[in-house]
């Protein structure tokens, strides 16, 4: 899995890589320009540039270097580059001041280079110059945003207008440097102005920012630049982002002679019916995501009314009733448990879950507690019975959340990954935060992110099916905390599938191309 850093996270990685590790500044901005050209050439599908014109607009920092250094690469291959400096050249310091040298001297020896030493000198020339790629080279990682100081001032602003605007007036593909100008690299919130690029060249690792807030829009399409930065400078990092080599890992296969019982047992107190409703879909759709994720064994506890709906819906599956004793019997038995679905909220059913938490049949095993569930905790007289759940984890949406952890939802927004972390490591126990990312947090601090999935998992439903996926995951074999964070992973993806699908998606569809997931994932091929 790859590390995702904070601003000052990844500051400490490059003082360390110069410091400790000996790599020159000189050589970082060298390997940072060569690796922006690599993306810039496999973009293009180019090995030449001849007739290919860029629009570079430099700061004053290492950012502002990094553009200097791919200027000098993108001439070596005859492309045309207009230079934008925003900073008098006196106020340029060390290898930046050596690099524009070296761009002063081609001067000599090309045409293809105009260097402009103002925002006001370019104007009258870039105006009226079409460009196939714009460089943000503006801040970088540098800029750090709070909430009473979200304006940037000249002359980064005229900078971040002025790619803005030529992008807007010619379709110009815009490509900023390590993070785009105006995105706060930690928090993902974004000044105004800033820049929307299509594609971020991030140096060495990912960040925190580009997932939160504003980040996802601002950043485009992510690629990481090797730039001799080795992980174990970026360790501990605030984040991994989950990957389809982590979900594989934690996903058992079946062994060619097993049982249905080695394959996980799982027990889904799930479903409700009253006078006026009923809430049968939540405890199908979980259950039907748990067989498909290759639980051995599912057995479904509803109000026994609806057990013939459950027997027509999923024949494979087990049903019992709300009898207290017959489910304690069935946690036993089994190896992971979901509880919340379609539960219901009124006083009696927090009355049952309160009691079911209570006994070490429940509270000893690998647990999921979603829905409804939630809100019975979120009660104060049964908040404090987490402590006794040391295998179990939350799935909340952020509506959730705030109710069990007392935050606003706009303070959950603003910083998930701090929010999820902080309560896991209060409370004693993992968490999965739903959202764009979901964030995975355990008591011990790891936090885990999950960036698969799309706007087609914004469907009723679509928790329950996570909630299967999880539970039998833990069943066949992967810790909660993993199991939980795997499961977001193959819930997501099945979402991308069902999303190319149809643009209209349903849970049930979902769940419908779990197997296609899974498939994909460890390269099997669908019989005919």
């Amino acid at each position: 899995m790859l590390p995702v850093l904070t601003a000052k996270e990844m500051k400490r990685a490059d003082k360390a890589a110069i410091e400790q590790l000996h790599i020159g500044e000189t050589r970082l901005m060298e390997l940072a320009g060569r690796e922006c050209l690599r993306i810039i050439k496999e973009t293009l599908h180019k090995d030449f540039l001849q007739g290919t014109s860029f629009l570079v607009v430099a700061g004053k920092g290492n950012n502002g270097g990094d553009g200097l250094v791919l200027a000098r690469h993108l001439l070596n291959l005859e492309a045309s580059v207009d230079l934008v400096l925003l900073y008098p050249e006196a106020t340029l310091q060390g290898v930046n001041r050596e690099c524009l040298a070296t761009l002063q001297a081609y001067r000599k020896y090309t045409a293809n280079l105009r260097i402009f030493a103002s925002h006001d000198e370019a104007i009258p020339y870039v105006g009226e110059t079409s460009y196939d790629i714009l460089i943000d080279a503006i801040t970088g990682t540098g800029l750090r945003l709070t909430e009473q100081d979200m304006v940037l001032s000249s002359p980064l602003a005229e900078g971040i207008e002025l790619i803005n605007t030529v992008r807007e007036r010619t379709g110009a593909l815009t490509l900023a440097i390590d993070v785009p100008t105006g995105l706060d690299a930690t928090t993902g919130f974004a000044a105004t102005p800033s820049i929307a690029a299509d594609i971020t060249v991030t140096m060495a690792f990912l960040k925190t920012g580009f997932y939160l807030n504003e980040g996802p829009y601002c950043c485009g399409e992510v690629r990481i630049a090797e730039i001799s930065i080795p992980g174990f400078l970026a360790e501990p990092s605030s984040a991994l982002l989950t990957d389809k080599e982590f979900a594989a890992e934690h996903f058992t296969l079946r062994e060619p002679s097993s049982a249905k019982h080695a394959n996980g047992k799982v027990l889904i107190i799930a479903g409700s019916q009253t006078e006026h409703s009923s809430m049968l879909g939540a405890a199908i759709l979980s259950a039907k995501a748990a067989l498909k994720t290759g639980a051995g064994y599912v057995c479904v506890s509803v109000p026994i009314s609806l057990a013939a709906a459950i027997h027509t819906a999923l024949p494979e599956a087990v049903v019992i009733g709300r009898d207290t004793s017959a489910i304690l019997e069935k946690a036993v038995w089994a190896d992971a448990i979901v509880i919340g679905c379609g539960l219901g909220r009124d006083t009696e059913v927090i009355h049952f879950f309160t009691q079911l938490l209570s006994r070490s049949e429940i509270h000893d095993k690998k647990l999921v507690l979603d829905a409804d569930a939630l809100y019975s905790l979120s009660d104060a007289g049964t908040a404090g019975m987490l402590k006794n759940c040391k295998q179990a984890v939350l799935t909340p949406h952020y509506g959730e959340f705030s109710r069990l952890s007392g935050a606003s939802v706009e303070d959950i927004a603003a910083d998930p990954i701090e929010a999820a972390k902080s309560y896991a490591r209060h409370n004693g126990i993992s968490l999965l935060l739903k959202g764009t990312p979901t964030v995975i947090a355990k008591p011990e601090g790891a936090v885990l992110l999950n960036t698969s999935g799309t706007e087609a998992l914004a469907t009723a439903g679509s928790g329950d099916v996570l909630s299967g996926v999880i539970a039998a995951l833990a069943a066949k074999g992967a810790d909660i905390f993993n199991a939980a964070a795997a499961g977001a992973w193959f819930h997501g993806r099945a979402g991308d599938l069902a999303g190319d699908v149809a643009s209209l998606v349903s849970s049930g569809m979902v769940v419908d191309t779990l197997q296609q997931a899974f498939q994909e994932v460890f390269e099997i091929e669908e019989h005919p």
